[in-house]
């Protein structure tokens, strides 16, 4: 099972979520935690892990040799997104504006582009040290670099073939969230009973709903608002698979690094149960495959 948790907004509680489901389901076997915030990683704070493997990840970048170059234009015909441009004699790349799909020196019929590359970050690769059999992948996207989905998909081929996953999302609907929530077989929206975390729990629901997957809802600090998230979801038949308490206890248990299950071990079981209402969701297909198969 690949289960992402993903949000409308940030500050609603999704890493929160996130490793304490990763860490009860490495109670059962091997489990990874992917944290794909990779612009402001934080799960590793909760974990604490002993990193195996870290990587620079570049992506390739088309060098050009002028000197063998005909003008034809057909990389900067082919470029949807102008990376390359033939401006009269000159040959122009904007490396931050390449996606590295390699279209360019595949059509150049000079074979006079080669690959360069541009850095995109950090993958890292290691265990926790206070939960047994969970794993923790992460990236870490370099200063200045705009995209992120490429070091994603890179973060995401780190995960060993075994065990479950849980994907800590990138907040929103951008380009990041959803190509963080393609990987999963299924997504936890995490809102809040607000004004604010109903909003943004709507354009959530409205940009994911398209993936086809199974959603279902946990509303965060529940008890500080009023009850529009719960008339949301059942007119949207969305179920809500759980409700985390509005309490002191928990906020200051987080600004100190520890779990939900650590500060109230009462919400084990109902974190559990969430956990379980998704196993038997994808165990739907009768022969215990997740749909649309493992991404990794």
């Amino acid at each position: 099972m690949i289960l992402a948790v993903a949000s409308g907004k940030g500050g609603t509680g999704k890493t929160t979520v996130s490793v304490s489901l990763a860490a009860l389901l490495a109670q059962e076997g091997p489990t990874t935690l992917v944290d794909l915030d990779v612009e402001a990683p934080n799960a590793h704070l909760f974990v604490e892990p002993h990193w195996q493997e870290q990587a620079t990840q570049y992506l390739p970048v088309p060098v050009v040799d002028e000197s063998r170059c005909t003008r034809c234009a057909a990389c900067s015909d082919l470029c949807q997104f102008k990376a390359i441009a033939v401006l009269g004699d000159v040959i122009v790349t904007f490396d931050q504006m390449c996606h590295g799909c390699g279209g360019c020196w595949t059509v150049c019929p000079e074979q006079c582009i080669s690959q360069g590359r541009r850095e995109l970050g950090e993958s890292l690769l290691g265990l926790a040290a206070d939960a047994d059999g969970l794993r923790l992948a992460m990236g870490r996207l370099r200063i200045g670099e705009a995209m992120s989905p490429p070091l994603m998909k890179r973060v995401m081929k780190l995960i060993p073939a075994d065990g479950d996953v849980i994907i800590d999302a990138p907040p929103g609907t951008s380009c990041p969230a959803m190509t963080a929530t393609s990987f999963a077989d299924a997504l936890v929206l995490v809102t809040e009973p607000t004004p604010f975390g109903l909003y943004d729990l709507s354009l959530a629901v409205e940009a994911m709903r398209p993936h086809g997957k199974p959603m279902g809802v946990i509303i965060n600090r529940a008890g500080m608002g009023d009850d529009r998230v719960h008339g949301y979801c059942l007119e949207q038949g969305l179920p809500i698979v759980a409700e985390i308490p509005f309490d002191k206890k928990i906020a200051e248990g987080y600004s100190n690094g520890k779990r939900l299950e650590q500060i109230q071990p009462e919400i084990s079981k109902t974190l559990k149960d969430v956990i379980a209402h998704f196993k038997v969701q994808l165990s739907g297909n009768g022969d215990g495959t997740c749909p649309g198969g493992d991404p990794r």
